[in-house]
């Protein structure tokens, strides 16, 4: 999630071959020239590398805010009005900057748009156009050297150093804003930013606390620089520790995160993992134990005519990939496992040398069609000895799958891992056909640390119906 000003360069995307550019409000930028974010930091240049408007919004204004607070008092109403204001302004950067102009999974009706626009003004996290313009790019390039703001160069870089540090804008990744462009709203916002954040963040609650109750000055600090400094932190959290700290229950070849914290700060944003996976579903949470109060505010205003067209991810496809991810991590603990040799690497033996072999001391007995060595398990055998060294050198699979005692699954687990060597007679290729089927739905051997994919299917040694023995046959 994007987080403060900028400057207005920032707002934009640089076709390849454009040498001058002229943002929406501004300034010509000469493109050929070397962009100070690409040069080494000395004592000379440190000054330039600073974007001192970040730095100024960011850090020096709540700062005056923070020591001014020793001095002035806080009354109960101002501090009430300070966190529905929190709520207001917050709502401006989720339903509004986030949900509606970044991702378009809903739409709004003039009123709301303004409504939230203004919201977003008092949040002072730059205007709808440049916040939801990198927020595109962070979605599109995740993870990458063109994500604006990624964790991959640094937890505190993603909190806040991408906005104290001027960047390249040619580095951000390009992204379409053309239904920005032609939003009436969005594009007055932009070009009145400054005016607005200042009347918005710190004009409106300076007075509503001065005229309501008296408490200009309180009203300045704790509902104006004190409260912005607050949601401003939070929201960068979601760039920094929901890409870093929690589950990840849909996906995980990329950073996003759930986390509960990070939802409570940030008005139900915190289920990032959720989000990257289905960012054009209105909702963050889906669950009703989970904390997203800016779904039920986009619901009801659909329900009050000024929000449509919410849209939402099939189910069957979400549940898919709760799925997929829960078998990726199945399939990576059980490669960690020994499931026995496989049986394509399993030695072909034929039944006479099989025989023969079990006569000359070795412990060796046939279940449908593989061969076990049990010599190590006679003594721990909860049969007893008798039993099973009377199957050795013979076709124990009836035996073994109910004949006698039908086997545990943990009895062909751990069966499995006596592998020796398979029959032949035409019965190898029997078993590895069963194998391969029963493993049909596997699309790769290894799994994405490179370790091998073991699944219960290759329990072949638990048929459903007794067979034959050899001896019968």
């Amino acid at each position: 999630m994007a987080s403060s000003s900028s400057t207005p360069v920032q707002a934009e995307a640089f076709p390849d071959g454009v040498t001058e550019y002229v943002p929406l409000r501004g300034k010509k930028y000469d493109l050929k020239k070397p962009h100070i974010a690409d040069q080494p930091i000395t004592l000379q240049n440190w000054a330039q590398h600073i974007n001192w408007l970040n730095v100024t919004f960011i850090i020096f204004v709540p700062l005056v805010g923070l020591i001014s607070s020793y001095w002035v008092p806080l009354k109960w109403q101002t501090a009430a009005f300070s966190v529905a204001y929190y709520y207001y302004a917050g709502l401006g950067i989720t339903a509004g900057y986030h949900r509606l102009w970044a991702h378009t999974s809903y739409k709004a009706t003039l009123p709301l748009k303004i409504f939230l626009a203004a919201a977003g003004a008092a949040a002072v996290e730059g205007s709808a156009r440049w916040w939801s313009r990198d927020h595109r790019a962070h979605h599109r390039y995740t993870d990458t050297e063109k994500d604006p703001y990624s964790v991959r160069k640094g937890l505190l870089y993603s909190h806040i150093g991408w906005m104290v540090m001027k960047q390249n804008p040619r580095r951000v990744g390009r992204t379409d804003i053309s239904d920005l462009n032609e939003d009436p709203v969005v594009v007055w916002q932009h070009r009145n930013y400054i005016k607005s954040v200042v009347t918005m963040g710190l004009v409106v609650p300076t007075l509503f606390c001065g005229l309501m109750w008296g408490d200009f000055l309180g009203g300045f600090v704790y509902a104006g620089i004190l409260r912005i400094f607050f949601i401003q932190q939070a929201t960068f959290c979601v760039n920094s520790l929901a890409h870093w700290l929690g589950d990840q229950p849909f996906d995980d070849r990329n950073s996003p995160r759930d986390h509960i914290i990070t939802a409570f700060v940030t008005l139900g944003e915190g289920y990032h993992n959720f989000h990257h996976e289905f960012p054009s579903d209105f909702r963050n949470a889906i669950e009703w134990y989970q904390y997203d109060p800016t779904k039920w505010f986009i619901w009801v205003c659909k329900q009050l005519g000024f929000a449509y067209d919410l849209k939402t991810f099939p189910q069957n496809e979400i549940e898919k990939g709760r799925l997929q991810q829960q078998q990726k991590k199945l399939d990576q603990k059980r490669s960690t496992l020994n499931w026995g040799i496989p049986l394509e690497n399993l030695p072909v033996v034929s039944w006479d040398d099989f025989v023969a072999e079990s006569k000359n001391g070795k412990a060796w007995v046939a279940i449908a069609g593989v061969i076990h060595d049990v010599g190590k398990f006679i003594a721990d055998h909860p049969g007893g000895k008798t039993l099973i060294t009377a199957a050795i050198g013979k076709d124990a699979t009836a035996i073994f799958n109910g004949g006698v005692y039908e086997h545990s699954n943990a009895a062909h687990n751990l069966l499995s891992t006596m592998r020796v060597g398979v029959l032949r007679g035409g019965c190898e290729v029997e078993i590895w056909k069963r194998a391969q089927s029963e493993n049909k739905d596997v699309a790769t051997v290894n799994d994405t640390t490179g370790l091998r994919i073991v699944r219960a299917g290759n329990q072949i040694t638990k048929v459903s119906q007794p067979v034959a023995t050899a001896d019968a046959a």
